[in-house]
């Protein structure tokens, strides 16, 4: 398994802070919500960490990342993200082996 590989997953300790903070979906507040949603999707790179990561029923996700409101789905997950840790950019939510920690 490559760095980038390891560093996109969402390991089970991430999953279950992320359940404990969201509760359920953020968007649809169905209780079916799962822990699995990357926001800086692991195609662009982005990490495995409770930073880029949120609950999303399946309507939602698969709406987020293929649906006609998929653009609006991003925003309010982002704006969901940004109000928890505000000081935390799209680029620190994104894998770079060169990027010093």
């Amino acid at each position: 398994m490559s760095n980038r590989t390891k560093a996109t997953s969402i390991p089970k300790k991430v999953r279950e802070e992320v359940y404990a903070r969201d509760k359920c979906c953020i968007i649809c507040g169905s209780s079916s919500g799962v822990p699995n949603a990357h926001y800086v999707p692991r195609s662009q790179s982005g990490l495995g960490i409770k930073e880029n990561v949120v609950t999303l029923c399946m309507l939602c996700h698969h709406e987020m990342d293929n649906g006609k409101n998929s653009l609006e789905i991003k925003v309010k997950v982002k704006e969901y993200l940004d109000n928890l840790y505000p000081d935390f950019t799209d680029e620190m939510r994104t894998y770079d082996k060169w990027r010093k920690e």
